[in-house]
């Protein structure tokens, strides 16, 4: 049993060193002879002329150049804008308070009502304030008539100077008494600095007011102010000037211009203010609604392109792959500006590309393609 299994094994190792290293002479034994590729004198000149051509007229002629699809895309000049969402806030706001003591006698204005500038709001009783008057204009002219004694005096010898300097004193103060008197007879009378909305009702009949009291709170509301932060990367796009669009969450639409740009930076958010006056005659527009605005800048050419067709490099960089005038592809960074729902618009590319927009994640920078075309814009 021994013997037979070591005769099988000599007979196959055999047959397996005549295939394998004498293939040639098994062929021959057999009468067949090994097929040869021979081209012809016409085949060999075209291989060649392929071989040889420029990669322009290479993709003509080479059946096995990948297919693409590519767009030819054209540069446009698109309008960018800085993208900030802020708050409106009132033109001016004043809680305005009382100067001096007095009670209250006049109506309220109740709030929500509109004043005009000068208009009265509080007004306070004058009580004793005409008797002080009137003892101040009597000291006065009590102090010009002891003045001018001390001046016939001084004149014969028999007053000094500081009796006269004494007397010129007296009168001063006299006549100081009398514009004390007089503003705060006036302070009585308080009015509205500015035309404007009262956010609160004014001071109730009756009401016994002391210096710093509140009479009202009055507010500004056209022009509006759009208020918004702009963070570094953007402040320098934006200029004082720059006509600018907003959005409320209500969904009204309003223009206006920018009329202040911070120059110094929120110390905790590094972000810097901008404000922006838009017209509000109506009053529609409230204080402390939301806002989004869009400020213009100076536009920049971009390529409108389909989103499929950015794609990523080994290096994790967001581009796009184009076909050159060689129909080879090379990979070119860009960087998204905007997107709608045509496509999204970058920058980075040349004036004029061509863009492959089908099979571009199947092939390599330095591959020659056979690229077939569609226009996207």
């Amino acid at each position: 049993m021994r013997i037979a299994s070591i005769f099988i094994a000599i007979i196959v190792t055999t047959i397996l060193y005549f295939f394998v290293f004498q293939r040639d002479t098994l062929v021959s034994f057999s009468g067949r002879t090994p097929a040869v590729e021979t081209l012809t004198d016409t085949e060999q000149a075209e291989q060649s002329a392929t071989a040889n051509a420029p990669p322009a007229e290479r993709s003509a002629v080479d059946k096995t150049a990948m297919q693409v699809v590519a767009a030819h895309s054209v540069a446009k000049e698109l309008d960018s804008a800085v993208i900030l969402r802020g708050e409106t806030q009132a033109a001016r706001s004043v809680s305005v308070s009382a100067e001096t003591s007095g009670r209250v006698v006049s109506a309220p204005l109740r709030k929500g009502s509109y004043v005009e500038e000068g208009q009265i709001m509080c007004q306070l009783d004058l009580g004793t304030r005409e008797s002080t008057l009137a003892q101040a204009k009597a000291a006065v002219a009590e102090a010009e008539v002891g003045l001018n004694n001390t001046l016939k005096l001084a004149e014969g010898g028999y007053a000094s100077e500081t009796d006269v300097l004494r007397a010129e004193a007296a009168l001063e103060a006299a006549r100081a008494m009398i514009a004390q008197t007089e503003q705060d007879i006036a302070n009585l009378t308080i009015e509205a600095p500015f035309a404007g909305l009262l956010e609160s009702d004014t001071a109730e009949l009756g009401t016994l007011m002391q210096a710093g009291s509140l009479c009202a709170t009055i507010i500004q509301l056209d022009p509006m102010k759009l208020v918004a932060y702009a963070p570094e990367a953007e402040v320098d796009r934006i200029e004082v000037g720059t006509l600018a669009a907003a959005r409320l969450l209500t969904g009204e639409e309003i223009t206006g211009r920018v009329t202040f740009l911070s120059r110094s930076a929120d110390p905790t958010t590094r972000t810097f203010r901008v404000e922006v006056e838009v017209p509000n005659t109506d009053f529609s527009i409230r204080d402390g609604q939301t806002v989004e605005m869009a400020i213009r800048s100076e536009g920049k050419s971009a390529h409108l392109i389909k989103q499929s067709s950015l794609t990523l490099n080994d290096e994790g960089l967001l581009g796009v792959r184009i076909v050159d005038a060689d129909n080879m592809v090379a990979f070119v960074p860009v960087q998204v500006i905007r997107d709608n729902v045509d496509g999204v618009w970058v920058s980075g590319l040349p004036e004029e590309v061509d863009i492959i927009t089908v099979g571009q994640e199947y092939v390599r920078s330095g591959v020659t393609v056979a690229p077939q075309f569609e226009e996207i814009n």
